[in-house]
């Protein structure tokens, strides 16, 4: 689609008001960038299941981890001694 400019529309200001602005109140709602070390197998698996679902493996890990947050579910790992 082609955009028509007319003249004299579509200027920038020299300065703006922004004295009665709000903050927005979805801020703290925002995903956290953060860094992890996931074992190669793990990512794999999520990508695998990504590519069958059509949801980026990203989101999969963050829909799974807000999922036992929420149900509160803690892992059971049994260490082994040999």
């Amino acid at each position: 689609m082609k955009q028509i400019f007319m003249k004299g529309e579509n200027k920038m200001r020299k300065e703006y008001d922004f004295s009665k602005s709000v903050k927005n109140p979805y801020t703290k709602k925002l995903k956290k960038q953060i860094t992890i070390r996931l074992e190669t197998e793990t990512i794999d698996y999520f990508k695998k299941v990504a590519a069958e679902t059509d949801i980026p493996y990203q989101k999969l890990i963050n829909l799974f981890l807000k999922n036992c947050a929420q149900n509160k579910i803690k892992p059971s790992i049994n260490w082994k001694s040999s």
